[in-house]
């Protein structure tokens, strides 16, 4: 179509302005369709019962298949993006699988206490918004240490877009984590979470400013959260210098940039509580 070589001709003029943009080399960076192949081969290791299409037959034979392929599928994305060796990375995060696994059952278990709705620790891993995140974040989490440029992000936003739950695969998060309902929650890159945290929809673990850009990169912007936290829905806990102390309780709304001692309750409400 003729009335079209204008508009081809202004597109290749444009990509010669040397920007970023611009480059039409390809720059080596996974997919997220290739992400997502990953996931899926990693949530089968991880839940074998719950995400095989099929009964294979021998379970030693088809672990020791899925582990080669996870493997050699990690490797292929790694290896443009890395200068050290990926095969390290690919150990380090398949070594940890089990270690992962044991943090996901005291996940699910935090999960069945904390939800009266809860059918069984089944519906929870099929089904729960929360308990998906988690799980997509300690692989990216174990990534994100090992020093995965790149793909740990592609997992946590394939966890934001299917759960509504966006976590920094960089926020260290301890066991027994429970997220109920889900939707909105936002956990920064430096949040440190302690065990049997409980969190609600529409919560922020944020930073208190991020006006000074690049110049943060490193410095700890998100808040600390002690062991058996509650913070209830569209609280937002702001500041690398904010500790919630253990066993406090954090209001429905309640906006927070300062510390707060061990058990205690900030409560924004009406009628006010005597």
């Amino acid at each position: 179509m003729p009335e079209l070589n204008p508009i081809i001709h202004a597109l290749l003029q444009d990509y010669t302005l040397g920007r970023a943009i611009d480059t039409t080399v390809p720059v080596g960076k996974p997919t997220m369709a290739a992400a997502r192949e990953l996931l899926d081969k990693l949530r089968i290791l991880l839940f074998p019962g719950f995400y095989r299409g099929e009964d294979y037959g021998c379970l030693e034979s088809y672990v020791s298949l899925l582990v080669a392929e996870i493997y050699y599928r990690l490797e292929a994305i790694l290896r443009p993006l890395t200068a050290n060796d990926p095969r390290d990375i690919c150990l380090t995060l398949l070594q940890d699988i089990p270690h992962i696994r044991g943090i996901l059952q005291q996940d699910l278990q935090a999960f069945l206490s904390g939800d009266p709705a809860a059918t069984g620790q089944a519906e929870i891993i099929a089904a729960y918004p929360g308990f998906q995140a988690i799980t997509i974040h300690r692989i990216a989490h174990t990534l994100y240490r090992a020093g995965a440029p790149v793909l740990p992000r592609l997992l946590s936003e394939i966890a934001h877009s299917r759960t509504g739950i966006d976590i920094h695969p960089g926020a260290s998060i301890g066991p027994a984590f429970f997220i109920d309902h889900g939707t909105g929650v936002v956990i920064g890159e430096t949040a440190a979470i302690g065990s049997g945290v409980k969190i609600y929809q529409g919560v922020t673990l944020g930073a208190l400013s991020t006006r000074a850009g690049q110049g943060l990169k490193g410095k700890k912007r998100h808040p600390t959260i002690e062991d058996g936290v509650t913070i209830y829905a569209g609280a937002s806990i702001l500041g690398g210098d904010t500790v919630i102390g253990s066993g406090a309780t954090i209001g429905g709304n309640a906006f927070v940039t300062a510390s707060v001692p061990p058990n205690t309750t900030i409560i924004v409400s009406w009628p006010d509580p005597e």
